[in-house]
């Protein structure tokens, strides 16, 4: 396990350096310290999950899109305007898609306050 600091007061963390997704949900919950960003990740991960329904059940791929760009949408709203810093799924896409789902089960399960 990585025992470097997450921050430095002269940088931010690389997400790129950590080898687990163990190692990466601690600091992908740093990245989302700000609470409205919490709540709209939590909003678009929701409509996205009624999107893809929508798809299951009329078969049109524009669901698929408008899944997409419900929970990457609202995501990046939170991040660029509330939280001030950029989506760690720039760098480290599949462990951000991962810590999005697991804080999404996280915030259900009261572990991680909105």
């Amino acid at each position: 396990m990585n025992t470097q600091p997450l921050r430095t007061a002269d940088a931010a963390v690389d997400p790129r350096r950590f080898t687990s997704f163990a190692e990466f949900y601690p600091f992908y919950l740093t990245e989302h310290s700000n609470l409205t960003c919490r709540r709209l990740h939590f909003i678009g991960s929701t409509l996205s999950l009624a999107c893809l329904v929508a798809l299951a059940l009329t078969g049109r791929p524009l669901w698929l899109l408008a899944a997409l760009v419900a929970g990457y949408g609202f995501a990046w709203i939170g991040h660029f305007g509330f939280e001030k810093n950029k989506p760690a799924s720039f760098k480290r896409p599949l462990y951000s898609f991962m810590g999005d789902w697991t804080m999404y089960r996280d915030i259900w399960l009261g572990r991680v306050k909105i």
